[in-house]
């Protein structure tokens, strides 16, 4: 959520800003502003009549022990009780809306984030790694894991429908040789506290990171009763660890990671990468989500990025960081890279990370504060996520990249211990 001083004091900075971000926001934000006002006309008149009426209950008592008469007195508190409810529930109201509007309004752009409309305007920062040269045509991991018999996607339709799929042996092996590198690194080499967090979240947390109310469409709800979705990323519980708490800034920054399946309708990318592991409804993901202080954010945003970018050189895959234009960004993000790999088969570059500071957008959402020192007023923390990195989409990369002429596939040898010495998955027969 954005500060509300900033809505309330520099609004016309805000609305230059949301200009860029695309859609037209304007109407939104005047009425906004008008419920602002409204609400600090409603405050005074509030308050007067409740100091008022506390005076009126005092003269009252004093009259009443002196035996003198109190109808007027009884009746001007009466009409103060009854201005005062009336201001109440318009207060409410107002409140509620602008609470509301407020929330469905996107993060700002940071200053260094450059504009633009799309995805074409979105600036690459670094190409890191060698595309190989293969002296054969390269396959599509849709043709590769079918035919290694590590990937069915017909059992999986018949199972729960399109855009799942079934790991079959070396190919579930695989997938879980890369979580399990990825959490080592992370925990033994980056700072991270590994996390095991509920895959079910309540939209009390989806609200907080911003999921809900204006992507609803894309998340899958627990039928019944249950106030409970499935997670579509493991940074709503993390984000969410610390909700409605102060931290301690002496303990900042705080880094997590976790391994989560995630799941997404995917409501907005109809007929969009439907074949393959593409925009599958489920799919495993390690998640990076960090707390910081303001001061500091950006810097960790830095380091953040570059523990994603180690997995793809650990496992020595070609990519490019890209930031992306302020069109193109997610709507909590005030600034995000995105980190591309190197697909032959697609011959193209495609997202495998996304790693975004938020500044206190979330924690304002979510009410997480940290104090400087005992003495110091409460101040909203800056939270930070990336993917370090999808699962499903590391495995296509190495599918693709390490793909053989006789159809086999290296593995890498960053995974090679998980594996259990295992060298490359090799067709059937």
């Amino acid at each position: 959520m954005i500060d509300p001083e900033l809505l309330r004091d520099r609004l016309e900075d805000v609305r230059a800003r949301l200009a860029h971000r695309g859609g037209n926001l304007d109407q939104q934000l005047d009425v906004v502003t008008k419920l602002d006002t409204e609400r600090r006309r409603i405050l005074p008149v509030l308050e007067n009549a409740r100091r008022e009426r506390k005076e009126l209950g005092a003269r009252i008592a004093k009259a009443k022990k002196e035996g003198q008469p109190t109808d007027e007195l009884m009746k001007a508190g009466q009409d103060y009780g009854s201005l005062i409810k009336e201001q109440e529930t318009r207060l409410t109201i107002v409140e509620s809306e602008r609470h509301t509007l407020s929330r469905s309004l996107p993060n700002l752009p940071h200053h260094t984030v450059p504009e633009g409309k799309g995805e074409a305007d979105s600036q690459e920062v670094r190409r890191v790694g060698d595309r190989r040269v293969f002296d054969f045509e390269p396959k599509s991991h849709w043709d590769i894991g079918p035919t290694l018999g590590i990937l069915d996607f017909e059992r999986a339709t018949r199972i729960a429908g399109a855009r799942f799929s079934v790991l079959v042996g070396a190919g579930a092996r695989l997938a879980r040789a890369l979580i399990n590198f990825m959490l080592e690194l992370h925990t033994t080499e980056h700072g991270y506290t590994e996390i095991e967090p509920p895959f079910l979240a309540n939209s009390d947390a989806l609200y907080g990171t911003g999921n809900l109310p204006k992507f609803a469409d894309d998340l899958f709800k627990v039928a019944g009763d249950w106030d409970l979705y499935l997670i579509p990323t493991a940074e709503v519980p993390l984000c969410n660890l610390h909700r409605e708490e102060i931290l301690d800034g002496a303990h900042l920054p705080i880094r997590y990671v976790a391994y989560t399946p995630c799941f997404r309708s995917e409501a907005g990318s109809y007929g969009k990468d439907t074949k393959g592991l593409f925009r599958q409804h489920q799919f495993d993901k390690v998640e990076l989500v960090a707390y910081s202080s303001p001061d500091h954010s950006y810097e960790l945003h830095e380091q953040l990025t570059g523990h994603a970018e180690t997995v793809l050189a650990r496992l020595d895959l070609p990519y490019r960081t890209v930031v992306l234009c302020t069109g193109d960004m997610g709507f909590a993000s005030a600034k995000t890279y995105d980190l591309e790999v190197w697909l032959p088969g697609q011959n193209a570059y495609r997202e495998i990370s996304s790693c975004s500071n938020t500044e206190g957008f979330q924690a304002r959402r979510a009410n997480i504060r940290f104090r400087r020192d005992t003495k110091s007023k409460p101040e909203h923390v800056h939270t930070l996520n990336g993917s370090g990195v999808a699962v499903g989409r590391a495995l296509i990369a190495i599918l693709e990249n390490y793909q053989q002429r006789d159809g086999s596939v290296v593995i890498p040898e960053a995974l090679r211990p998980y594996m259990g010495g295992q060298e490359s998955i090799d067709p059937p027969g």
